[in-house]
Parts: C-alpha cells; structure tokens; sequence
C-alpha cells in the first residue's frame, strides 16, 4: 500500500521533470533564439564598425564613397593611403603617436608607483582623516574630466607648466579610480593573518607592503596599469586645452585636426585636405598600441576584474 502511494506521489514530478530541459531551452526541447540573437545584435553592433574601418583603409575616397561598405579595396589604395598620411605635414603622424606613448607611459609609472601605496594604506592601516580622504577620492573618480579641466588649468598656470609635457603628464598620474580599486583589493582579497605573521617575524610595514602584499596584487596591478593607459592615451580634452603647438599634440588630438582637413567635413580646407580613407588608416594607427597591450596583459585583467569578488 504504501508502496503504491509513494509511486503516484512520484510519478507527477516526473512527469513534470521529463518536460524539463536545460537552460536556453523551452519545455518541448526547443533551443530559445533569444539568447543568441541578442549575442548577435551586439555582435553586429560592435563588429561590423571595426570591420568597416580595416576596409575603410583599402580604399580608395572615390571606393569609399559608392562601392559596398564591406568590400576589400586593393594593397595598391592601401600603400597610397599609407604613403600620404605618412606625407601629411612632415610625418607629422608619427610625432604624435611618440607623444602620447611618451605621455602614456611616463604617467602609468608615477600612476602605479602613487597608487598602490595609496590603496594599500588605505585599506590596512590607521591614520587621522584616512576616512575623508577615502570619501575625497570617491567624489573625484565619479567628477566628469571636463569639469575638472579648468581647475586644473588654473593650478598648472600658477606654477608656469602650461605648454610643458608635464601639464598632460601629471593630470594623468592622478587616478582616483586606481585608487578605489587597490583600496577593494588590499581590504578584502588580502589574508590578513599574512600579514600579521610577517610583522611578528619582525618585518617592517614597507617590507609587509613589498615583499608580501605588493606580490600578490599583482592582478589588480596590472588591472589598473591597463585602465590608466587606456584612459591616458584616448585622452583628447585636457591636451587640447594644455598645448598650444601642433607637434605637441598626442594622436587623439591629432586625429581631430585630421578631421577638420577632410573636406566632406570640412569645405574650406585647402591644399592640406585629407582623404576618407587615410583618416581611417590615421585612426587604425591610433587604436593599435592600445589592443597590444590589452592583448599583452588579458591574461592578468580577468583575474584582475576577479579580485576581491571573494573575500579570502
């Protein structure tokens, strides 16, 4: 007897289960197109920009302008491309890409040398106004950069750095919201009794900081190296505002006087008129650098982006 009820009890729920299917699909087996037509409209949203603009590059204006947008053009149109951006004011292309890898760069090496003391200190030790300069930090990483540029102007005018390459250099350095994300790191991602066992062996706080916590972050180091460059190098306001000269600009603020000599944006231009196709290829150019490093350093960016999503 109670054999047989415990098997009517049953049979529902597998009845039920059998018409079950794994996610992604409906109650009769049928895969739901939901999912991949969604993956696919960012796909073609994000995708076919790019593609366009490595095609953009093989054409020549006239292609550019009445053959099919995703149509190859030809190695010749290419190498006359390359050939006239490469004339354009005296390589003048090539200056600017040196200046914003110099500018780039030196200011990631002072960004990480500033930041990472910083966010450790912050997250592990104790000191009078450590709570109002973590709240100073939040309300200027969420300020948009465009209002903090007359501040700045200001401020590097008094000590006459205007027109230098530090006017763009040390703005840059400053990262708050490298700071925020080593101060998320070191307080919840660190082992606290690893520390403490490294005092008690008579280890000094800098010798805590660089021989056991500066290690282990190395993904979130490496995570903030990337966001600061990235936002370093596609920076195009604050150049614009701090340089007065031409051959001082970095790429992106090049890439605008690129625009302003194309004449289908531009009618007045004159004997300087860029074309469509070298603008792209202008454009390719700038983007480079920041896909090499991204794909130099995606192996430490998705632990990075990991880090402290766990506390240890």
């Amino acid at each position: 007897m109670r054999t047989d009820i415990g098997r009517r009890s049953v049979a529902p729920l597998v009845r039920q289960g059998a018409g079950a299917g794994p996610a992604g699909t409906t109650g009769r087996g049928r895969v739901n197109p939901l999912p991949a037509l969604v993956l696919l409209l960012f796909l073609v949203f994000f995708v076919l920009p790019v593609l366009w603009l490595l095609l953009a590059a093989t054409k020549t204006d006239e292609q550019l302008a009445h053959s099919s947008p995703l149509s190859f053009g030809s190695l010749h149109a290419l190498k006359a491309n390359w050939d006239s951006l490469s004339a354009y004011q005296g390589g003048v292309i090539f200056t600017w890409l040196r200046n914003s890898a110099v500018y780039s760069f030196v200011a990631l090496a002072i960004t990480l040398c500033a930041v990472v003391p910083a966010g450790y200190a912050m997250a592990l030790m104790e000191f009078r106004g450590r709570h109002m300069l973590l709240i100073a930090t939040l309300v200027v990483m969420l300020m948009p950069n465009a209002a903090l540029v007359v501040p700045l102007f200001l401020e590097l005018n008094v000590v006459h750095l205007i027109g230098s390459m530090w006017s763009i250099i040390l703005p840059y350095a400053f990262y708050p919201f490298g700071v925020y994300l080593t101060y998320i790191y070191f307080s919840t991602a660190l082992p606290r009794e690893l520390l403490d066992a490294a005092r008690l062996d008579g280890c000094s706080e800098f010798g805590v900081f660089r021989r056991i916590a500066l290690p282990l972050a190395a993904p979130v180091v490496a995570l903030v190296g990337f966001f600061s460059f990235v936002a370093n190098w596609t920076n195009y306001y604050l150049p614009y505002v701090m340089l007065p000269e031409s051959n001082q600009y970095p790429v992106q603020v090049g890439l605008g006087m690129l625009l302003n000599s194309v004449p289908q944006f531009n009618p007045t231009v004159g004997a300087v008129a860029v074309q469509r196709p070298e603008l792209a290829l202008a454009t390719l150019l700038a983007i480079t650098p920041v896909l090499a490093v991204f794909l130099f350093s995606q192996r430490f960016l998705v632990s990075g982006l990991l880090a402290g999503a766990n506390k240890s």
